[in-house]
């Protein structure tokens, strides 16, 4: 019979690659200016959003010097191991048609992983796709990614807040912090929705504009990002 941790998905030492993952970010320093960073800002695309559901596609892009690569991007769709359970084909529209010669999560992740190097991520309600890929990390890898991650939800609330117009103790919160709508808010350049690569290169637009805005303007280093990005932040 199987151990408890090897139905979990969490038997075996760490893969040398997540090993090195976490030696990257022992010692992680804070206090480094921004654009001593480089960032991946990352996005999925998944089955559904229930446990028993899969990554079907992953897009990132990196950002150096806060300047978005634009030759620096990664994009690989996922064959799940059950093809006909996708249920939000209807949102995202890929197909199992174009799964079916794809590569499993255990052929995409190492990749993905080495291409986010010593990266900091960064994503869009990005608990969501963290979840997924420590989840597949766990289980095939052995392990999670130990880079410090960035939410641009989080951050789109600290901009708000901040410029918030209270008038007699009440503040208008009615407003989306849908990443497209937040786009279309702050006349960044647009991209096509549900893609993971474009909505990752849409984030990577999003991330640098909340980044310059943020405290006036005046926020030099990531522990400035961190602090007025509070509640939650880096991990």
């Amino acid at each position: 019979m199987r151990s408890l941790l090897e139905r979990l998905g969490l038997a075996g030492k760490p893969s040398p690659l997540l090993l090195q993952n976490r030696a990257f970010f022992a010692g992680f320093d804070q206090t480094r200016p921004l654009a001593d960073y480089r960032f991946v800002v990352l996005d999925t695309e998944l089955t559904g959003l229930d446990r028993r559901d899969e990554i079907i596609s992953i897009g990132a892009v990196r950002i150096s010097n806060l300047q978005i690569e634009l030759g620096a991007t990664f994009h690989q769709y996922v064959r799940p191991s059950n093809l006909n359970h996708n249920q939000a084909t209807f949102i995202h529209q890929i197909t199992p048609e174009q799964l079916r010669e794809a590569p499993t999560i255990e052929e995409v992740l190492p990749a993905f992983v080495e291409f986010c190097g010593d990266s900091l991520l960064v994503g869009h309600f990005l608990d969501i796709d963290m979840g997924f890929l420590n989840r597949a990390a766990r289980k095939t890898m052995g392990g999670i990614l130990a880079n410090p991650a960035v939410d641009t939800l989080r951050l789109a609330k600290a901009y708000k807040e901040a410029n918030l117009s209270c008038d007699y103790g009440y503040c208008d919160q009615s407003f989306s912090y849908n990443l497209d709508d937040l786009s279309e808010e702050f006349n960044l350049p647009r991209f096509k929705a549900h893609d993971a690569l474009e909505d990752a290169l849409q984030c990577a637009y999003l991330f640098l504009f909340l980044a310059r805005k943020l405290g006036g303007g005046q926020v030099q280093t990531l522990q400035e990002l961190h602090q007025v990005g509070r509640p939650v932040l880096l991990r």
